[in-house]
């Protein structure tokens, strides 16, 4: 077996990723590990202008079901909890877990990603409840840093299963990098409607710690509350 990230990759792309790269996406029930980030968020940003007013009620609905970030600001403390385990259905998933110690009190930022075998990609289920499954591309980039790229999302509940048509959804693009002179990880995300604009993101650095996925498990309140069957 190999990680889901490296299955969706191919091992040739991913092994043009830098080392510490390689590293971190290799978490997953294979190699045994989980990954903690720790670090801070240069800023957290939202569209400016008209969108602003209009995103608000969307960030605000999305932050009850841990999806999006109400909030903005600067230096904000960030932990990311990579944690692979097997699921209710028995796929491999690894958490992407981000908590933002914004004024006000912590905000988090839910994911877990399968690999679907069906869709040639990892699948991303938002929130606490995977009410929204997006499509996630991976590439390595010619100075060994990660691009993530989305693609199709769906909202999904009970029976429904809808395509989020492109007037309301957003493209995410994430890239990954790993800074030799200080150590860390940066990362830096922006989600953008195609008729609006700029919809929010953030970006920042952090360094990861390792742990055996065995002694440590998955901490109470990590996994979602709901889990989606249909990849």
């Amino acid at each position: 077996m190999s990680s889901i990230f490296r299955t969706a990759m191919g091992a040739a792309a991913f092994g043009r990723l830098h080392p510490e790269l390689r590293r971190r996406f290799s978490v997953g029930l294979d190699s045994g590990e989980l990954c903690v980030g720790r670090g801070a968020m240069d800023r957290i940003w939202h569209g400016k202008g008209l969108v602003g007013p209009l995103l608000k009620p969307f960030l605000a609905l999305g932050g009850t079901r841990n999806i999006l970030l109400p909030r903005t600001g600067r230096h904000v403390p960030f932990t990311i909890e990579n944690v692979p385990y097997l699921d209710s259905y028995g796929r491999e998933t690894v958490t992407f877990v981000r908590t933002f110690q914004l004024p006000g009190g912590p905000r988090r930022f839910d994911a877990t990603m399968v690999h679907s075998p069906a869709r040639g990609c990892v699948l991303d289920y938002l929130g606490t409840h995977q009410h929204l499954a997006s499509e996630l591309r991976l590439s390595a980039e010619p100075d060994g840093s990660l691009l993530i790229r989305s693609g199709e999302h769906r909202f999904r509940e009970g029976p429904v299963d809808l395509r989020v048509p492109g007037l309301v959804g957003a493209d995410a693009e994430v890239r990954e990098s790993f800074d030799e002179d200080t150590g860390r990880f940066r990362i830096r995300v922006r989600v953008v409607n195609r008729y609006v604009g700029p919809l929010f993101g953030y970006e920042g650095s952090f360094t990861a710690s390792y742990a055996s996925v065995r002694e440590c498990g998955v901490r109470p309140g990590l996994r979602p509350v709901r889990e989606e069957a249909r990849a």
